[in-house]
């Protein structure tokens, strides 16, 4: 399996302009720039790469979890995870530092115990946990 996404960026970093299509269709020409990815703390101005991010990385754990759960003979009623990319600029530009994935769960019939395992078994396995192997990735996580 192949997904893909395409970046066109018109102009200089700081005043130029971009636009994301991903394969899906689910962003088309979705606009990003400069502003959007290190000024605006809003995030109202555009997408951007840690954004994606974080939407991937959420997505992909919950995903992982509900099936873990699913095995355990505990369905998840409702996952609800959001995951936030920490970008921070040191001496060579800027570098993402970590991904913390907050996680509300409404899970009938789970021992609190199982549902750590799984959570924690979730966030280290999922695909994109893997692929940020060189990040801290955290997780907090509660039934609710």
């Amino acid at each position: 399996m192949k997904r893909h996404a395409t970046a066109i960026w018109k102009g200089a970093l700081g005043d130029g302009t971009g636009a994301i299509t991903t394969q899906s269709g689910a962003l088309s020409d979705h606009g990003y720039s400069f502003k959007a990815r290190f000024e605006d703390e809003s995030g109202k101005s555009g997408t951007n790469p840690e954004e994606l991010l974080a939407a991937a990385h959420a997505g992909c754990f919950a995903m992982q979890l509900s099936h873990f759960l699913a095995e355990n003979g505990t369905p998840a009623q409702e996952l609800k995870a959001t995951a936030t990319v920490n970008v921070e600029q040191v001496e060579a530009g800027f570098e993402i530092k970590s991904s913390a994935i907050v996680l509300e769960a409404k899970v009938p019939g789970i021992e609190q115990g199982k549902f750590d395992e799984l959570a924690n078994t979730a966030k280290d396995g999922c695909p994109v946990s893997k692929a940020l192997g060189a990040i801290s990735v955290t997780l907090d996580a509660k039934l609710v």
